[in-house]
């Protein structure tokens, strides 16, 4: 596109997204890796929530769940999503939708590890999405899930990453008068090149 440059510029979607995180890092005071990721149910009723991008990968885009939270069993019924990082502080979003795939080698132990031991117990002892009792019931489990795992629990085996590889991605800046720019990055497969297109605000 001949018109796309500074903020737009690059010929990898990829680098322009860790480009835009990196810079609201420095401006975002609380998770400017926060997303909201879509998926939907059976009945084809979106959901939406907040999770934590972990990664901006050379091809793909990656968190970690309970895969057997409502939004992992959706994505599993589904193989899609899509998610939204905006940044209030730099008027700029990024949207993708894509397949998914599941991270469950080292790279999921590794992240895993890395986490807090409370959060590393926690994921043991949560049964994410499902009817809880009561908080006291909570810390029970997570009291007899420490007596079980000990201090260096191993990752649970239904919890582990999320890859999404987009067929789409959108960058928007806000723009003077609502007169955004929105560039849309674009392939029918994973094996396609991308057509680059700019969007009417």
């Amino acid at each position: 596109m001949s018109d796309r440059s500074g903020i737009f510029s690059g010929t990898d979607p990829f680098e322009i997204a860790r480009a835009w995180l990196a810079e609201a890092e420095t401006s975002e005071s609380n998770d400017p890796n926060a997303i909201a990721l879509a998926t939907v149910d059976s009945d084809g009723l979106p959901n939406a929530r907040m999770v934590l991008l972990k990664e901006i990968e050379a091809d793909a885009f990656l968190f970690y769940t309970n895969y057997g939270s409502a939004k992992g069993r959706e994505i599993a019924a589904s193989g899609k999503a899509a998610f939204v990082l905006h940044w209030k502080s730099l008027r700029r979003q990024i949207r993708v939708r894509g397949v998914t795939s599941r991270e469950e080698g080292p790279k999921a132990d590794e992240y895993y590890a890395s986490r807090s031991l409370q959060s590393r117990l926690g994921a043991w002892a949560s049964k994410q999405s499902e009817p809880l009792a009561s908080r006291a019931r909570l810390m029970a489990e997570v009291a007899r899930v420490t007596a079980a795992h000990g201090i260096a629990p191993g990752r649970p085996p239904f919890w582990g990453g999320i890859r999404i590889r987009p067929l789409e991605i959108e960058f928007w800046a806000d723009g003077a008068f609502r007169l955004h720019d929105r560039f849309q990055w674009r392939r029918a497969t994973l094996a396609d090149d991308w057509t680059i297109a700019r969007l009417n605000p």
